[in-house]
């Protein structure tokens, strides 16, 4: 393969989904691709009837089966999906949940009791995304109870060379003074650890300074090389740029430094997704290039693990809003992202990328 293929495994509109939103992707043991998203049901709107929704490919990504129900709330969301597979092969998916009414903007002026606000669970496969068992509940272990907003991810999750289970997640504090609780300065940013493959499961590092310079939002992650555990965020703050970044010596427990401005990665403020190559160790952030729209999918590469960048493959200069990296096999990186020709929420497009195109 010297040029990228693509293939369309979401389209808004089909298969009973107004919309489908918010794109994960990992590779299995045996080489499977399984493609999560939300399916949202009524609208595009981050609210509703949203199911978790999976579609598998078993020749890289050229096609995809039938679409599967992974996860559901009755009328209510399950959403923001952050699957990883382990070194025993499990996949293990997290996710969120919430009432139906239940917005963002309610849940951050504090107007959302917890029964109906953000919490977090988990279920997982052991025959390959096939089937899936019961979903199980961790917000007490994984969530403060002052935290109003929290959402993990999105994109994939990751497991560590030493075991251990990193989630990238979210969250928003309460305001202060005549605040109302949705100013951006509210925002902050965790990480959920498990030494025990998914068993059980705690709160690593914590980031929430509300000084309004940089308020982690959407986080992604990666291993790099020597073991450090890279950490790049969505912020939308007086701080140069639209991404920050940082890195964690102990796992994801804590951070050497607090988050700090990346304006490397222009872009506008959307989700993005960090994927660390080995055999070349290569760095990748995907993620809309156009300072200002979500637009222009790009793929930026970084050798010195994530201090400066370059751009690697511009995909096209379509409207693109959120993505997800994935290692194909040897030869091919996966990129699963939202893109259409009018709009960038159309499709959830994948797009298989020779990695000598990259590196």
């Amino acid at each position: 393969m010297t040029t990228s293929e693509t293939s369309v495994p979401f389209r808004a509109g089909q298969e009973g989904y107004a919309s489908f939103r918010i794109p994960a992707v990992v590779a299995t043991a045996p080489g499977t691709l399984l493609a999560f998203c939300e399916g949202r049901k009524g609208s595009r709107d981050d609210f509703g009837d949203i199911d978790v929704v999976l579609k598998r490919s078993t020749d890289g990504g050229l096609t995809w089966g039938g679409l599967q129900v992974v996860a559901q709330n009755g009328a209510g969301l399950a959403g923001n999906p952050a699957p990883v597979v382990l070194d025993t092969g499990r996949i293990l998916l997290v996710h969120l949940r919430n009432a139906a009414l239940a917005t963002e903007d309610a849940i951050r002026r504090g107007k959302v009791g917890a029964a109906d606000g953000r919490r977090v669970w988990v279920l997982h496969s052991d025959d390959d995304g096939a089937t899936w068992s019961a979903p199980k509940e961790i917000t007490k272990q994984v969530k403060k109870t002052a935290w109003r907003w929290y959402a993990t991810t999105p994109g994939h999750a990751l497991q560590l060379s030493t075991g251990r289970v990193v989630v990238p997640a979210n969250h928003s504090l309460p305001p202060a003074g005549t605040d109302n609780g949705t100013e951006g300065k509210y925002n902050g940013g965790h990480c959920l650890l498990s030494d025990d493959r998914g068993a059980t499961w705690r709160i690593g590092y914590v980031d929430d300074t509300p000084d309004g310079y940089v308020n982690v939002n959407e986080t992604t992650a990666a291993e790099l090389p020597d073991g450090r555990v890279y950490f790049n965020t969505r912020t939308d703050s007086t701080a140069p740029g639209t991404r920050a970044d940082a890195y964690s010596r102990d796992g994801g427990r804590t951070l050497v430094k607090p988050f700090r401005p990346q304006a490397g990665l222009t872009g506008p403020v959307v989700e993005g997704s960090v994927l660390q190559l080995r055999d070349p160790d290569v760095l990748l952030y995907s993620g809309p290039a156009d300072p200002g729209f979500r637009a222009l999918m790009t793929i930026r590469a970084s050798t010195d693990d994530g201090v400066t960048w370059r751009t690697a493959h511009t995909v096209d200069g379509l409207p693109a809003a959120y993505s997800d990296l994935v290692r194909v096999d040897d030869g091919t990186v996966g990129l699963l992202h939202e893109t259409g020709d009018f709009g960038a929420y159309e499709t959830i497009t994948f797009r298989r990328i020779p990695v000598a195109a990259l590196t």
